[in-house]
Formats: structure tokens, C-alpha cells, sequence
């Protein structure tokens, strides 16, 4: 089964129409240091509030502690957290013991080239 995230969503109407058109889930992009589609923790909770199961809403965070973390999913109550940086204080474990039911997404940043065979 092919699952589509529609990102950086900032209305309810937004949201909607990405479902419409077969959006598995959505983000929403809390603050960050820079990048695009940010939206204040008022709105994120508003419209993953709007969004029907099973159509899953993913909190983008910046927030690099477990703690932040928790705290920020708390303000916003979507179904999944998307962690854009590495963690720098905290364990998975430690989101996982007080937020039993949402999922963990970790994105993975390659800052190395990546190198390629040109012999063949």
C-alpha cells in the first residue's frame, strides 16, 4: 500500500483538499530555524483537530530534546511526531514512555557526498 504525506499544510481547507485528492496523512510544521510552511501551535492544533481518523497528522518539530518534544506534542495533539533534527538530549525511550500511542517518524539528514561507482 502506497502512503502520501501531504506537507506543509496551513488551513483546514488545505488539509481537506489534500485529503480529498487521497492524502494519507498531513504535516504540519511547527517553529523552525528555517524553512517554509510554518504555522503557530494554535493553528497546528486547530486543524489536526479537524482531520478524521484514520487520515494521520504529523507534528514537524525542531525541537531536539525529549522533553521539548513531548511538551511541544502536547500543545498541538496530532497523531505523529516528525523529528527534523537528531535528538540531543533524551531517548526515544523517554517519548516513547510518555506518549505511548503516537507514532515516531525520525528524519535522517545525509550530509556527506555520497559516492558513486564510475567504473561500470
Amino acid at each position: 500500500m502506497i502512503r502520501i504525506k501531504i506537507c506543509c499544510i496551513s488551513t483546514i481547507s488545505e488539509a481537506q483538499t489534500a485529503i480529498s485528492y487521497g492524502a494519507s496523512a498531513i504535516g504540519l510544521v511547527g517553529r523552525m530555524p528555517s524553512g517554509q510552511g510554518v504555522i503557530t501551535d494554535d493553528l497546528i492544533s486547530k486543524i489536526a483537530k479537524s482531520i478524521p481518523p484514520p487520515i494521520a497528522t504529523f507534528l514537524l518539530t525542531s525541537e531536539s530534546s525529549s522533553g521539548g518534544i513531548v511538551n511541544h506534542l502536547r500543545r498541538v495533539n496530532t497523531s505523529t511526531i516528525q523529528i527534523v533534527d537528531r535528538l540531543k538530549l533524551g531517548s526515544y525511550r523517554d517519548i516513547r514512555e510518555k506518549l505511548p500511542s503516537v507514532k515516531i517518524v525520525q528524519v535522517i539528514h545525509v550530509s556527506a557526498p555520497i559516492q558513486t561507482d564510475t567504473t561500470s
